[in-house]
């Protein structure tokens, strides 16, 4: 998978449209079209803004050829969930399970 096919699901995963994916990142949607248009990969800048966007790491970003193995599916839906939620619905889902047990 290429940066940019990341980017894409990435984007598809929320069901971003091309501005939408502009607006939460900051970055002109001129510029994300050059992107796909042009075949050219986002400056690290870019992408450092695409991941807050995402609300994941550029680890995770990376990590797209590297999934751990040893996840359940159930696991790994759980974790897709977890990296589409904003920063305090984390902590309340996280509070949540804290206090679950």
């Amino acid at each position: 998978m290429t940066v940019l096919e990341r980017i894409l699901q990435l984007k598809d995963e929320r069901n971003w449209s091309e501005y939408r994916l502009s607006e939460e990142s900051g970055i002109a949607q001129t510029t994300i079209s050059s992107w796909f248009r042009k075949n050219i990969n986002p400056t690290i800048t870019s992408l450092e803004s695409l991941c807050r966007a995402f609300n994941i790491t550029m680890s995770q970003f990376f990590a797209f050829d590297n999934a751990p193995s040893v996840l359940t599916r159930e696991q790994d839906e759980l974790l897709n969930y977890w990296n589409r939620l904003d920063e305090n619905q984390q902590k309340a889902v996280f509070e949540l399970l804290k206090n679950m047990h």
